[in-house]
């Protein structure tokens, strides 16, 4: 990967910018269209880390839309015919992002992030050690660290602005943000999708422990997915071969980051450290394999 292809920051001076998140910048096409660059930084802990990696943006695309295509049968997505040379007339800057952008509809992004959680681990494991639940939800004792769930739970979060951290809800408040009937659906389809892709996964080697989705509605109320699906930013991706209970599991997500940080005298607040070189090849090494593992025939 060369440097030059390296993007922290997106710059379409034709385009209205409508927000620069995390990881995404996103620009007004019309009334009916985004433009969604998928940039390479690296957020941890809420906080985006001053250094890019390397390709991060165009896996996070390439895996995107072959879930989104993959579950287009459960429930609409984003996409569209579009393409960037169809929105942005410069030559170079249609070179630079058609890799790692979409066109997609305009939509209106529920309130709450969609988690499922296949496996015992990260914050549902902190709660279960704490409370024996997992976000409200009453599990059986003795249960270890990464171990498989009974059954496949939905918690969902209350997304929050930029710089905070979400917060879980129970599904009673989804209800009350949303509607029950649309409450309903995106819990089941949450659930269906997670677990199409966690059997097929499975086949290429890799657990998906655990995930996030996002839903939106058109001016019909019409439920799509959006944002991201399924990628090494929005889930737990482990090897099946270095999977064991009772221990962390190896990732292919940015886990590898979030060991690093770790292992520093840093307060997770705003400015994130710089981190090193090797670090960041062998966080984009992860991420290209996820990428080659899932979609790879």
């Amino acid at each position: 990967m060369k440097t030059a292809d390296v993007l922290f920051e997106s710059s379409v001076p034709e385009l209205p910018m409508i927000g620069r998140g995390k990881v995404r910048d996103i620009y007004s096409v019309d009334d009916n269209h985004l433009l969604i660059v998928t940039t390479d930084r690296l957020s941890a802990y809420d906080v985006v880390m001053p250094d890019p990696v390397p390709g991060k943006g165009e896996v996070l695309t390439k895996i995107s839309v072959f879930w989104f295509r993959m579950m287009h049968d459960i429930v609409d997505n984003q996409l569209t015919d579009l393409t960037v040379s169809d929105v942005v007339r410069d030559p170079e800057l249609q070179e630079q992002l058609a890799p790692r952008s979409l066109v997609v509809k305009r939509l209106k992004p529920l309130p709450i992030e969609a988690v499922v959680r296949g496996y015992l681990i990260g914050s549902g494991w902190k709660d279960y050690q704490e409370t024996g639940r997992v976000c409200g939800i009453d599990l059986p004792e003795g249960l270890r660290q990464a171990e498989k769930l009974p059954a496949t739970l939905f918690t969902p979060a209350y997304k929050a602005e930029a710089g905070e951290h979400d917060e879980n809800i129970s599904f009673d408040k989804v209800v009350e943000l949303v509607g029950d009937k649309l409450a309903r659906r995106v819990r089941d389809l949450s659930i269906e999708i997670y677990e199409r892709a966690a059997a097929y996964a499975l086949g290429r080697g890799i657990i998906i422990a655990d995930t996030k989705f996002e839903f939106g509605t058109d001016e019909q109320g019409r439920l799509y997915i959006i944002d991201e699906i399924l990628t090494p930013d929005s889930s737990r991706f482990w090897p099946v071969d270095g999977y064991a209970v009772g221990i962390s599991p190896p990732s292919f997500d940015k886990q590898f980051v979030r060991d690093y940080l770790e292992t520093l005298d840093w307060d997770k607040t705003p400015p994130g450290p710089e981190l090193p070189g090797d670090i960041l090849e062998k966080t984009a090494a992860k991420y290209e394999e996820a990428l080659r593992r899932m979609t790879s025939a």
